[in-house]
């Protein structure tokens, strides 16, 4: 189990992340006592030229911390041809108890990652590098998100047990369920249809007020709103994936899992579904959260072009995430009108 494929990959990928993110964790502890843009020291310059240096180093890392938040889902699916009663991810992560808790600290550390680039991206378009403290102290943060997730994957893969009966995703995304994965499979398809396209069009249509809005004022509540119903959205089309969107895939009507398109037999249109909906969902947020950087002078006339490529960027995951989960419903006879 040990020797498979992904499994080393994910090890030697987090090993050697976690040993760059320790080095860069101990210079950032020294950037947030020491960080001085104004001062032309010799200790100032020697930070500014680490800090060149480690963020690339860093953003590399993120970016396979990224990566392996899919790598993670990719292993776990390939898993439970190993293991008895599995059929998916969902059997395989039910395997030990550290699986979805694995799982959740892997996306956690997607995301967190993913705001750290977003936010040295916006630092580094200004002269004088104000977010500088910031980022770093985010990094601090960072650390111990990803030693976390790496901890729990770790402990994860090394307590499977092939002998071990698994229970499937029939058992756990069941209707007749108690736990929040079977309230979400018993979710009233019509009214989850009506909510997740309305909502759609709604935060649509804000995206776009947001991003041609040349007016300041509405912008900035237009953002503020937009960044707030996309994170609304993102959580509503998880569980309308599992109430209905992947009902169409499946053409099945009781089948509910969130895992199984991702498999081959589906043309692994999940990978494209999910990472579309949390492109989506992750720029709109950052089109909001980065606001309050306005009020910083070199910032100023550089947040309203990020936040506008941002919101763009979001409405079109958004709408290529809807396009998909679409395309069943419209060209195959199958229908959940009796649901």
């Amino acid at each position: 189990m040990i020797l498979h494929p992904g499994i080393l990959a994910l090890y030697t990928g987090s090993l050697i992340t976690l040993l760059l993110f320790f080095f860069a964790a101990s210079l950032g502890v020294r950037i947030l006592r020491q960080w001085d843009i104004t001062s032309s020291s010799e200790q100032q310059l020697v930070l500014e030229r680490r800090t060149y240096l480690i963020s690339t180093i860093i953003q590399y890392g993120l970016f396979f911390e990224i990566l392996s938040a899919f790598l993670f889902i990719y292993t776990a699916d390939d898993l439970h041809n190993l293991l008895v009663g599995a059929m998916c991810a969902t059997g395989s992560l039910n395997a030990n108890p550290y699986g979805f808790p694995a799982l959740y600290a892997r996306l956690a550390t997607l995301f967190t990652a993913a705001a750290w680039i977003a936010v040295n991206y916006v630092d580094t378009r200004a002269e004088d590098y104000p977010l500088t403290r910031l980022k770093y102290g985010l990094l601090l943060f960072l650390f111990p998100v990803m030693l976390s997730a790496d901890i729990l994957q770790l402990l994860y893969f090394l307590n499977i047990d092939p002998d071990v009966i698994t229970s499937c995703c029939g058992t756990l995304f069941s209707e007749g369920g108690t736990g929040l994965s079977s309230s979400l499979a018993s979710l009233p398809v019509r009214t989850m249809r009506v909510v997740f396209f309305v909502l759609f069009t709604i935060t649509a249509l804000f995206g776009i007020t947001a991003a041609t809005s040349s007016s300041t004022a509405p912008r900035v509540f237009s953002s503020v709103l937009y960044s707030a119903l996309s994170l609304i959205f993102l959580i509503v089309s998880v569980a309308a994936i599992i109430s209905f969107i992947s009902l169409y895939f499946y053409q099945i009507p009781t089948h509910h899992c969130p895992f199984d398109i991702l498999q081959s037999g589906y043309y692994y249109v999940g990978y494209f579904l999910y990472g579309t909906l949390f492109a989506g969902g992750f720029f709109g947020t950052m089109s909001g959260i980065i606001m309050p950087f306005k009020k910083i002078k070199s910032l100023a006339g550089i947040i309203p072009q990020m936040q506008r490529t941002w919101i763009i960027l979001s409405v079109a995951a958004f709408t290529v995430f809807v396009i998909l989960a679409t395309i069943p419903m419209v060209t195959t006879s199958f229908t959940l009108e009796g649901y």
